[in-house]
This record gives C-alpha cells, sequence and structure tokens, in this order.
C-alpha cells in the first residue's frame, strides 16, 4: 500500500490513506477530538471550530482537523513525517477559547433539558470546557420553531452547527432548513415557517448535538439512565433497519437508530422511530371466543379447544401470513397447518413470487451495492414511501452522478429521475446499461401478469433487488409458506387461520381463527382470538428485502395473557395430537435451519444463483404503487396516535391547493 501516508498523531506513527481529513485519521489512531459540526455521512461545514488541532511546521495557529485533508500537510525540513499535536497547550487554550464562545447565550437548562445525560456540549464542557465564564452581558434568546408533531424545537440552546439543515437537504432532499442573518443575528430557521414534510425528519434529533431538536412524543417521560437497552430489528417495512429500543418497566419509551453500514448506515424512517406509542395500545392481551355473534373473553385451554374442534372439523384449511411475523412463528405455522392437511400462504397482495427461486423473490444485489451504482432503475415503486431510509441511498448515489429512471406512477423521489412511462409498455421499451441496478417494487408485481412483469425485469440486466413492503415475506418464501393457488386459496376454505394479516379482507362464511397483537381488521373478523406478542416483545428472525437473517431480539413482555407466537402454535399443536418436534425457541431454530441452512448466517447476504424466468406477454395495466398512506400500513401504526397525527397532515398537504391554482 504504497499510496499511504506517514504521519505522527500525538508521537504515534500511523499510515492512512492521504484523501482523509486530519479528524478521520486521528480516529483510526484512536485519538478522540472532540466536534459539534463534523459528522461523517454529512458534508463537511467547518464552522464551529471544536475540533481544532495543532499542525506543526504549519501555520502558526491551530487548524480545524474536519476540514483540512492529510496530503494538505507539509514533512519536516529533512522530510520527515508531518507531526499533529492534539493535546499540546495551543490547543487546550483552543479548546477552551471555543467552548467559552458556544456557552455566552446557551442557557443554563441542563436541570430541565431533556437532551440532558445524551448532550455533547454537556460531555465536552466537562472535558474541554473552563470552570468560569468572563461575560456577563445578557444572554440572546430566540424564538422557537414550529417543525411539526415529531420534533420539538428549543432555538435558544441552539448552536449553529448546521447537521440539521445539511441532513434535510442533503439527506432526506427537502430544503425546508437553514440559516439566515450573520453574527449574533445567525439563527437556524425554516422557510416561511412551513413544517418539515419527509418521512426522516426524525434523524435530526439524533444528529443535534445539543438539547436544541428533542423527540417530541418522548420529551419528559423518561431520562436515559432509567431506561433498558435492547439491540433489535424494525418490522415497519421490509429493509430490516438495525434499532435499538429503550423500554421503562414494561413500556417502550423510544426507539433509535444503530448504525448498520450494510443497511441503514445511521438512519431509521419516521414510522420506525415513533411508532412505539402504537404498542400499548388497543392490545390483546386476553383470548376471545365468538358465542351468539359476539366476541367473549375466555380461558387459553377455551380458545385452544375451539380452535381445536374447528380445525378437525375443517373440510379444507387454510392459512395466512401476516407482515410483521418472524421467520420461526411462520415455520411453525407451516409445520401445523401442512401437517393437518391444509396449505398456507404469507403473498397476501398476491404479489407474483417464485418462492423456488430466491433470485426472482430477492434478487442479487445487496443494498450497500446501490451506493455505488451509475445507474438505477425502479420499476412500479416509490422508494420515498416503501423504504424511506433505502430512499436516502438511492438520493446518495444519484448525488454521486448515478441516473436514475423510474416506470410507474409519477411520484416524488427527493432526487431528480426521468419518468419513463406508467404502464407495461414503458417497461418493454426500456433499454438499460448491462450495470444497471433494477429495483422491482411490490406494485409491478401484484396484477394478474405480475410474473411475467418480473421476468422482463429480469431480462433488462443482471442486477436485480426486489423491494419488499412487508417485514416477513422474504423469510416466508424462504420457509416455503406458499400453494400453488395463492390467495385464492381462501375462496373455499371454510376454516382460516390467520396469523397476524391485517389487510386481508375475509368475507363471511369461512371459521376465522386470528393470532396476532392488536385488535384490528383481522380480529374483528376472528371467530377465536389467540393473543400474541408485538415485534419488540419475542426473539425472532427477519429476513429483509436483500435477504439478509437479521436477529431480532425481545425488549419487554407481552400484556396480560399474550404469548409469544411460536409458543401458542407449539401448545395447538399439543392440543390437536400432533405435537410439533420442538419444546423451546433454541430447538425450533436447529430444525428450521436444518431445512433452511442460509437463515443460520446471521447478517450475511447470501449469494443468489441468478435464474432468469421464462419471458412472459406483458398485460396493458398501468403500475400502481401498493401502500396508500405511509403511517397506517400495519395494526401497531394505525394504533398509534403520532401516525393517525401524520397521516391526517399528509392527507391535508395534499389536498391544499398549490399557488398557482
Amino acid at each position: 500500500m504504497s499510496d499511504l501516508r506517514k504521519i505522527i498523531i500525538d508521537d504515534q506513527e500511523v499510515e492512512v490513506d492521504p484523501a482523509l481529513t486530519l479528524i478521520q485519521a486521528c480516529e483510526q489512531a484512536g485519538v478522540e477530538v472532540p466536534r459539534f459540526c463534523y459528522h461523517e455521512r454529512l458534508s463537511i461545514a467547518g464552522n464551529c471550530r471544536m475540533c481544532l488541532v495543532e499542525v506543526v511546521g504549519g501555520p502558526p495557529k491551530p487548524a480545524a482537523s474536519c476540514a483540512m485533508q492529510v496530503k494538505d500537510l507539509r514533512p519536516g525540513p529533512e522530510g520527515q513525517p508531518p507531526v499533529v499535536k492534539t493535546k499540546s497547550p495551543m490547543v487546550k487554550k483552543a479548546r477552551e477559547g471555543v467552548m467559552e464562545f458556544l456557552l455566552i447565550n446557551h442557557p443554563l437548562d441542563c436541570p430541565i433539558c431533556d437532551q440532558g445525560g445524551e448532550c455533547d456540549l454537556q460531555d465536552q464542557a466537562m472535558a474541554y470546557g473552563v470552570d468560569f465564564s468572563r461575560y456577563r452581558e445578557a444572554k440572546r434568546a430566540t424564538d422557537d420553531l414550529d417543525l411539526g408533531p415529531l420534533v420539538e424545537t428549543h432555538m435558544t440552546r441552539c448552536i449553529s452547527c448546521t447537521r440539521c439543515v445539511r441532513f434535510t437537504t442533503e439527506v432526506a432532499g427537502i430544503s425546508q432548513m437553514g440559516q439566515t442573518g450573520r453574527g449574533e443575528d445567525a439563527e437556524i430557521t425554516s422557510y416561511l415557517n412551513e413544517t418539515l414534510n419527509s418521512n426522516l425528519q426524525g434523524n435530526i434529533i439524533d444528529l443535534c448535538p445539543v438539547g436544541a431538536l428533542v423527540s417530541r412524543p418522548y420529551s419528559f417521560t423518561a431520562r436515559p439512565w432509567e431506561l433498558s437497552k435492547t439491540e433489535t430489528i424494525d418490522v415497519m417495512d421490509a429493509l430490516g433497519s438495525n434499532i435499538r429500543v429503550d423500554t421503562k418497566g414494561r413500556e417502550v419509551m423510544r426507539i433509535l437508530p444503530r448504525n448498520h453500514d450494510g443497511v441503514n448506515e445511521e438512519w431509521i424512517s419516521d414510522k420506525t422511530r415513533f411508532v412505539w406509542d402504537g404498542l400499548r395500545r388497543q392490545r390483546l392481551d386476553r383470548p376471545y371466543v365468538r358465542v351468539d355473534g359476539k366476541l367473549k373473553p375466555a380461558t387459553w385451554p377455551e380458545a385452544l379447544a375451539a380452535t381445536v374442534s374447528a380445525v378437525k372439523g375443517a373440510k379444507s384449511l387454510a392459512a395466512l401470513v401476516g407482515d410483521l411475523a418472524p421467520v420461526e412463528a411462520v415455520y411453525a405455522l407451516k409445520q401445523l397447518i401442512e401437517g393437518q392437511g391444509g396449505v398456507v400462504e404469507c403473498r397476501t397482495d398476491r404479489a407474483k413470487l417464485p418462492a423456488d427461486n430466491r433470485s426472482a423473490y430477492v434478487g442479487n444485489v445487496a443494498v450497500e451495492e446501490i451506493d455505488a451504482a451509475k445507474e438505477i432503475v425502479l420499476i412500479g415503486t416509490n422508494p420515498a414511501v416503501e423504504a424511506p431510509v433505502l430512499n436516502a441511498r438511492i438520493r446518495k448515489a444519484w448525488l454521486h452522478g448515478a441516473s436514475v429512471t423510474l416506470v410507474g406512477a409519477a411520484a416524488d423521489l427527493t432526487y431528480e429521475h426521468t419518468h419513463a412511462g406508467t404502464g407495461r409498455s414503458a417497461l418493454a421499451d426500456l433499454k438499460v446499461g448491462e450495470d444497471a441496478i433494477v429495483i422491482v417494487g411490490q406494485g409491478a408485481l401484484n396484477e394478474a401478469d405480475g410474473a411475467a412483469v418480473l421476468a422482463a425485469a429480469q431480462a433488462l440486466s443482471g442486477r436485480m433487488l426486489v423491494l419488499h413492503t412487508a417485514a416477513s415475506r422474504v423469510g416466508a418464501l424462504d420457509v416455503g409458506a406458499v400453494n400453488e393457488r395463492g390467495l385464492d386459496a381462501l375462496d373455499d376454505a371454510d376454516v382460516i387461520f390467520n396469523l397476524g394479516a391485517d389487510e386481508v379482507e375475509i368475507g363471511e362464511g369461512p371459521f376465522v381463527i386470528y393470532q396476532g397483537s392488536h385488535g384490528d381488521r383481522g380480529a374483528m373478523r376472528a371467530d377465536v382470538i389467540l393473543p400474541g406478542a408485538a415485534y419488540t416483545e419475542e426473539n425472532g428472525l427477519f429476513v429483509n428485502t436483500e435477504g439478509r437473517p437479521q436477529l431480532a431480539l425481545r425488549a419487554g413482555f407481552a400484556p396480560g395473557e399474550a404469548k409469544e407466537n411460536w409458543a401458542i402454535l407449539r401448545a395447538l399443536s399439543a392440543e390437536l395430537g400432533a405435537t410439533l418436534p420442538f419444546d423451546s425457541l433454541a430447538q425450533l431454530r436447529k430444525a428450521l435451519i436444518a431445512e433452511v441452512p442460509h437463515l443460520a448466517r446471521i447478517d450475511e447476504v447470501p449469494e443468489n444463483t441468478w435464474t432468469p424466468l421464462p419471458a412472459a406477454s406483458l398485460g396493458e395495466a398501468t403500475f400502481r404503487l401498493p401502500i396508500r398512506d405511509f403511517y397506517l400500513t400495519n395494526p401497531i401504526a394505525r394504533a398509534s396516535e403520532v401516525m393517525a397525527e401524520l397521516s391526517k397532515m399528509a392527507a391535508d398537504r395534499a389536498a391544499a391547493p398549490m399557488a398557482a391554482e
């Protein structure tokens, strides 16, 4: 690696890439440099001056380490490696001076500030500040902004690091935040006092290094040291974002992102972040059985007995897999129902996905590969709604020069793109480069000619990613939870076992057993309700849209008499006299992995053998989008007050007349 350069940081010689900034070189050398405005995923602003270091042989003043690259350093007189000092008296004095300036106008809110305990300013003032101030003038105060129901603002605390402005402009792709004024009059503000209109806006809460931007739903409900923190996986969309669920007692208090470069970087969508209030409302916490047309509370033995008599008396038995079910529950359901002569179906939106061809229902492109793409083709999808964090990744590729082509309904994707048309003819006429990444949405696959669309997408280029909308779908397809007739199998079923599928209309006639966590559409139609755990209340495997198995861990316990989903199915199998061959989750996983070996490779993307589907004739229809309302796609979201408010705001915004009208 001859292109590396030697530099000496605090008497330690390191070899680094010359394109790195000094702050990155220091990080590689294990030397901590304080910062407020610098963030590795945003452009460099260089305006907080907290990251000052001394460059020996450079100008006789400290240099901002975030804005100077290693290749800008001059070697010593005899060609010795350049020397950088981060602990010299000059640096100490400079940092103390910067901290003193930052605190001139910063209010003494720490005891009543919601950021307390997680505040970068507080931590760095302890480490790099002084214990006195030379300023006696009155502190400046500014008006708070109204950014909407998610982000609460206390702008007097703002230190003008501009992280929120850079995030909304660069990553989220909206231009509603900016900085006006100069000197003492400089302030962060929103354009014409608009509220933020983005599915990623909650990330500015994490980015803010002070308490200027805090979470409105979470504020003043808990302090960070009171919370139990669990690292798990999100199920609000099929990207499988890595999250941390913070609980206080049995209640989920907030959800934060975890860094995973291969999946969600360090962003999450607003639905992922704020849906937690839906976990405590409209919960099914005890079994119910329908008696004389009305659902009545029952004991577990009564509910299981009613289920057993229905299943044993069934002439035709079918089971549905909902969007939020972990792989273990799907596997247990498949073993149970097929053991009783029934059929299982996970493609509840009628998507024409072939369960025996992983390269057709997942694709062969990892999410991370989008970053380096030169050409991206979107077919029948609006990723800004179906997977906002993935959309930010496509935007990043676009910023680096990628061209984006959309076939399907016109949509605001937050980046410039070529709209090739809305129907099948536009897909048939499309010509793309052989290195193009084709992203196929569920809206393209859930019509009658979905298989032909999928075959046409595969024929476009050898690189394809299927963008799913349901977190459970890929895992369910991996274990083969499908049947030849698809959803049509429900038509002649007289008993239907519904595992949390609330987006399917089940007509009058069949006896319905519903197993799920919320009193939503599926529970209303049920004749027996078996209360299950939500995604934060049980350990489970989820396979994301690129085919990566990930482990979700339990953050709390299900309310009342609700049980883990696999355990309910195991208990039911014993009552049916067809006991499933596992007594614990570990035994279930052993059986599951014996059948589907790649599920053992946690956090790896298995390589799928590219198997093109046979070409078929396309229909005449236009592509429709699979999601009508981003905020209300599943029972947990529909139980959330925050999601209901956001949904109403989005509807009002869509109905408002434009100025030109």
